[in-house]
């Protein structure tokens, strides 16, 4: 005989799925991973649309779990990619072809740090000061300028401690 322990383990599904913010539907990927496990699936649409809302026309990670016995789901909600927040700040879809040569935009100091906050979680930087210089690393590979200057510039001028006096951590 079984300990009473051991018999009440439930079953778990995990299910990950890029979805545009604000507009998932039942339909595919979400419908056919998740229909045969007869969750409610108006349900589960509505809870990612609502904590998606403010990512509207940005591609963001969700993450659906399941207990598959009590059909009770859960709704997890990751940022988007670095490139999708700096193209949502320019107003562009993305970045450009030529990225040493054409530039598409230019974003102030400000806007690349509050991208590298809302990103500090998902990305490897122990400070916000490395996180800024990952997000202008971005911002090299897509042709975007940061206060009228190379990204790579400002890149040194970060490292050189010229933008200490904005990165204090707890702002």
């Amino acid at each position: 005989m079984f300990s009473d322990s051991r018999m009440v383990a439930m079953a778990e599904k995990s299910f990950k799925f890029l979805v545009e913010g604000g507009k998932a539907t039942a339909g595919p990927p979400i419908g056919p991973a998740l229909g045969p496990l007869g969750v409610n699936l108006m349900m589960v649409v509505e809870e990612i649309n609502k904590l998606t809302k403010e990512f509207k026309g940005m591609r963001v990670p969700v993450e659906i779990k399941i207990d598959t016995d009590t059909k009770k789901f859960s709704v997890e909600v990751g940022t988007p990619s670095t490139a999708a927040l700096i193209a949502s700040e320019l107003g562009v879809e993305k970045g450009s072809g030529t990225a040493g040569k054409d530039f598409i935009g230019d974003l102030p100091m400000e806007k690349i740090i509050k991208i590298a906050k809302a990103k500090r979680g998902s990305l490897r930087s122990k400070t916000l000061k490395a996180a800024v210089k990952e997000v202008l690393g971005s911002c090299v590979s897509m042709g975007v300028k940061v206060d009228g200057k190379h990204a790579k510039e400002v890149s040194r001028l970060v490292a050189s401690g010229e933008y200490d006096s904005l990165l204090v951590e707890n702002q």
